[in-house]
């Protein structure tokens, strides 16, 4: 008797640019998703040097470019400074590499557009790490929106708040606008929350009226460009209204991403930091899913990995996410990865918002039909 054999397909060889908390976060996806994580490139030689010691990489390269164009290298995941995200992953793309590119994509709209034009044009893959779609539990969110269980979209609230930010003598190079870009706290959290929110309901933010803050006019020594929380009302081309607030000074609240979507017949919340539950309303009581297969859409269920009960959190979306884009990259059709379009809509959005705060009006948020979005796979 003999037993036929599949080989499995090549495991990408993976190249990490960065050595900060979202680096040991890619790593350790790309691991679990079965990536050899090869070479690892940060801001100077002797820091890729550490970096590789402290990831356990084996090869430190002297430069990101130098790491881009290596030979060695299929899949290049970029955790770098915003401002650095353009070209890094345009001359990454350019040589048929894989691309995962931290969000923002870049910092502005232009620079966004030609990055996901460039992208659509290759036959790699290329994603933005808008990894919150990724909790089975708002997969679960997004089956019961398609199945028409809410009915008609009434209201959207969203939540982003976090304190990490909180005191003038808190700093990092985010507050920095010639590092991080015009906008931070929407540009850094918001987008998620805007992500999940168009993501889950299949409807777009038509329009948005926004006012921003910055609380700290100084940080340390430097003067603050940024802005530390946003508040938005926006309007959904579905003709529904909503309320978005997104802060980085929020005293106690670590990483509080929700959002409540209610229609005609219940209304669903979801909380980031509860991950294992779906609040469900109706007019006569509410309950709280718990993330239990039978209980799940197969959508949702395919994303839960371990037994109801052993909980589930951040690092298992973002190993879901790169698993997915991994599988896309070997030929897959995978639905719902956000893409380079994604990572575009969110320079919109982001664009819009600042705006709209500049001038005390609402701003309209135009978005690409799918046909223009050059083999974006959403």
């Amino acid at each position: 008797m003999t037993t036929t054999v599949i080989a499995a397909d090549p495991a990408p060889t993976v190249g990490i640019l960065g050595g900060g908390f979202m680096a040991r976060v890619h790593t350790a996806a790309a691991r679990a998703a079965g990536g050899s994580v090869v070479g690892v490139a940060t801001s100077s030689p002797e820091s890729s040097v550490r970096a590789a010691r402290t990831l356990g990489i084996p090869l430190a390269f002297e430069s990101a470019i130098d790491l881009i164009e290596s030979d060695e290298i299929d899949t290049v995941h970029i955790c770098t400074p915003n401002v650095t995200h353009e070209a890094f992953a345009s001359r990454a793309i350019e040589l048929g590499k894989n691309v995962i590119c931290e969000k923002p994509l870049a910092t502005s709209v232009a620079a966004a557009r030609e990055l996901m034009e460039h992208a659509g044009a290759s036959a790699a893959a290329s994603a933005v790490p808008f990894v919150y779609r990724y909790h089975p539990m708002v997969r679960e969110a997004r089956a019961r929106m398609r199945r028409g269980e809410l009915g008609r979209l009434f209201t959207v609230r969203g939540e982003y708040l976090q304190d990490w930010l909180w005191s003038d003598d808190d700093d990092d190079w985010r507050v920095d606008a010639d590092r991080g870009g015009p906008s931070r706290a929407f540009a850094d959290i918001g987008s998620h929350l805007c992500d999940l929110i168009e993501f889950v309901t299949d409807d777009r933010i038509s329009r948005v009226s926004a006012t921003a803050s910055t609380v700290h006019p100084r940080r340390g020594t430097a003067q603050v460009r940024t802005e530390d929380a946003v508040a938005v009302a926006f309007e959904t081309e579905g003709g529904a209204i909503g309320t978005l607030l997104v802060s980085q000074v929020s005293a106690g609240r670590k990483n509080h991403l929700t959002f409540e979507i209610s229609g005609q017949h219940e209304s669903l919340v979801f909380d980031q930091e509860q991950p294992e539950l779906l609040w469900v309303g109706r007019v006569g009581g509410f309950t709280a899913v718990p993330r239990v297969e039978q209980l799940m859409d197969a959508s949702a269920a395919g994303y839960s990995i371990v037994p109801a009960g052993h909980p589930m959190g951040y690092q298992d979306a973002f190993n879901a996410f790169v698993r997915d884009v991994y599988r896309s990259a070997a030929g897959a059709a995978v639905d719902g990865i956000p893409s380079f379009a994604d990572g575009y809509r969110a320079a919109v959005l982001t664009e819009a918002v600042l705006d709209s705060s500049r001038r005390g009006s609402w701003v309209d948020t135009p978005h690409l039909d799918l046909s223009e979005q050059q083999g974006a796979r959403r």
